[in-house]
């Protein structure tokens, strides 16, 4: 085993898979010889050239258009993009042109393509840079969406959604980012629509992704000085979702708290919730509960972005509260 940050495995999944394939290639904004807004392509435009890491201009849509049209004519574009929250500049190209082609042309076209999104709060970014939407491109048929909590599965997910011939929104925590982490000797690529147990339990269970996973362990060491035992699943993959191992995980724990740094309106969490109710109703012995964000814009003071966010403490409250 050794160790290795959030943006490192990330970016050793980009580089394998350049270094593999040459129709592998990275664009967007800063991400050539600066290295990127937060770092994570450092190095790879000295690596690949000018030609396989490009600078783009200040534009999501023309960003987002350009990698669906080199994935329509053969290559493998991985496309980023700043923050998140400027997804709803390249939304129509996202929505209206990579999530339909394939559909559309009956699968005369494929599109191999990856779209990087920075997301979260917890870096005083303000309500514009640290929203959490991935409910939005979750809705959307012919779309992937994979969301890692940890270096190696950073890195395994990237390789498997460049691997891909559909479009893959590919979410990255920026608050992870320097996070290090225990990694395989030899790294692998990690199945979407995959999820993981990451702690074993029999009293709850706790669903969540991204950055709550670490806050979901942290909840579960201190139940566990309260005598419960809870468990915690990292669903890795929002689509295609495992719904067998939730539904696993809800049959021998009977109670269930969803998780997410969403605003809790229209969160994904709802989503998973819903798919509880519906299909392992009869196993829940309590409410299913959900831990969000509150339902404002985010702020720019940290004290009242603490505040809003979702932590570790608001995850013990839920559990408790079904007990």
């Amino acid at each position: 085993m050794r160790t290795m940050t959030y943006a490192e495995g990330i970016r050793e999944g980009m580089r394998k898979k350049m270094m593999d394939d040459p129709n592998v290639l990275l664009f967007g904004e800063d991400v050539g010889k600066f290295g990127g807004c937060f770092g994570v392509s450092a190095g790879m435009f000295d690596e690949f050239g000018d030609r396989r890491v490009r600078d783009t201009p200040i534009s999501e849509g023309a960003i987002i258009g350009a990698a669906v049209g080199s994935a329509a004519c053969g290559l493998r574009p991985i496309a980023e993009l700043m923050f998140m929250d400027f997804v709803t500049v390249g939304m129509d190209q996202i929505v209206n042109q990579a999530a339909k082609l394939r559909y559309m042309t009956g699968g005369k076209i494929t599109l191999p393509m990856v779209i990087r999104l920075p997301e979260g709060g917890g870096v005083s970014a303000a309500a514009q840079h640290s929203q959490s939407l991935e409910a939005w491109l979750a809705h959307v048929p012919g779309l992937k969406v994979v969301y890692p909590s940890n270096a190696q599965d950073a890195y395994g997910l990237m390789v498997s959604a460049i691997e891909d011939d559909n479009p893959v929104i590919f979410i990255e925590n920026k608050t992870l980012y320097a996070v290090k982490s225990e990694v395989d000797d030899e790294l692998k690529a990690v199945p979407l629509g995959k999820a993981c147990i990451k702690k074993e339990g029999t009293d709850v269970t706790i669903i969540t992704y991204g950055k709550q996973v670490m806050d979901a362990i942290k909840a579960a060491e201190d139940l566990a000085g309260d005598g419960i035992n809870a468990e915690v699943v990292d669903l890795r993959s929002l689509y295609p979702l495992d719904k067998e191992t939730i539904f696993k995980s809800v049959e021998k724990t009977h109670k269930v708290v969803v998780v997410s740094e969403e605003v809790k309106r229209g969160a994904f969490s709802g989503e998973i919730a819903s798919l509880i109710a519906e299909e392992c109703f009869y196993e829940c012995d309590a409410p299913i509960k959900r831990v969000g964000a509150l339902n404002t814009p985010v702020p720019f003071s940290m004290s009242l972005e603490t505040y809003m966010l979702p932590n570790h403490k608001d995850i013990e409250a839920a559990v408790k509260s079904l007990f």
